[in-house]
């Protein structure tokens, strides 16, 4: 039955997949995509994939920040080895145990950590990138203008900078009410998360740039934020087809090209899946590491 229930699942993230493509490209212009292809620069995209390729070291650092508290003691090497391997299970595997639930079957074998913990640890660390996303989000939003008539400014200004005072003693009284273990590396835990998500919007600004994008940066930007909440919701391949459906239904609020907000998604999406399938040539020893 549960095997049943795996192929179910994956059968639906593969619908949902195909399904968020088709009204994607339903309301896109696709010659103009092709033609917005053509003109890529692709020297831009060098220093965006190093950039991708910091924000995933910095997260899996907040990670085994993590770990440290509930007495893991992993190498910061063999912890970011762990991290692309999870990055691949989640994105070409998805109807298997997910990477998460990999490298929490894996450090339960070889290093008999605790189940309830090593969850709780892979749980805070998703929570822990969500935050950041939010944080960010708010002081974005009072930097960028959007056209909806029922947003009174001052009220909405008022709100936001509410939204960036209350978000991270908000994500500590949660931590120390059910994830209390993690507390002495909330600071860092939450300092290596904003890096990672910094770092994915300059990752962001590189991938704009190849595309000719000069002007509103920070539009483009603030939707990306939106996107990432999306694609953390598991209903797609990797957020395939629900970050570029963001893009779609937002461009007419903050004024932005949705052709081009869709080639930027695609392209990152193509960044990310590059640096996952390096997953799948890394090897890990965890009996040797644990002797």
């Amino acid at each position: 039955m549960k095997r049943y229930k795996k192929q179910f699942q994956t059968v639906l993230k593969l619908l949902l997949t195909a399904l968020a493509l088709y009204l994607v490209f339903r309301k896109i212009d696709t010659n103009q995509l092709l033609e917005i292809t053509k003109t890529i620069q692709w020297l831009w995209l060098i220093p965006a994939v190093i950039l991708f390729m910091l924000s995933k070291v910095a997260t899996a650092i907040r990670l085994n920040q993590y770990f440290k508290n509930i007495g893991l003691q992993l190498s910061e090497k063999l912890n970011f080895r762990l991290y692309l391997i999870g990055m691949f299970y989640n994105l070409f595997l998805p109807g298997g145990i997910g990477g998460d639930g990999y490298k929490i079957y894996l450090l339960n074998k070889y290093f008999k950590t605790p189940v309830k913990k090593l969850v709780q640890a892979a749980l805070l660390d998703r929570l822990g990138g969500l935050v950041a996303i939010v944080f960010l989000l708010f002081g974005f939003f009072l930097l960028v203008e959007i056209e909806v008539d029922f947003l009174e400014t001052s009220g909405w200004n008022g709100l936001m900078v509410v939204g960036l005072i209350l978000t991270l003693p908000s994500f500590w009284l949660l931590q120390k009410l059910v994830f209390r273990d993690f507390l002495p590396s909330f600071w860092s835990a939450n300092a290596w998360s904003m890096a990672g998500q910094i770092a994915q919007l300059i990752c962001a600004w590189f991938i704009l740039w190849s595309l000719g994008i000069t002007e509103n940066i920070l539009s483009y930007q603030l939707v990306f934020l939106l996107s990432s909440i999306v694609a953390v919701l598991p209903l797609t391949i990797g957020g395939v087809g629900a970050r570029e459906l963001v893009f779609i239904y937002a461009h007419t609020y903050v004024g932005i090209s949705e052709t081009v907000a869709v080639a930027f998604s695609l392209i990152f999406f193509l960044i990310s899946a590059v640096v996952s399938l390096l997953g799948v040539f890394v090897k890990v020893d965890l009996g040797e590491e644990n002797q």
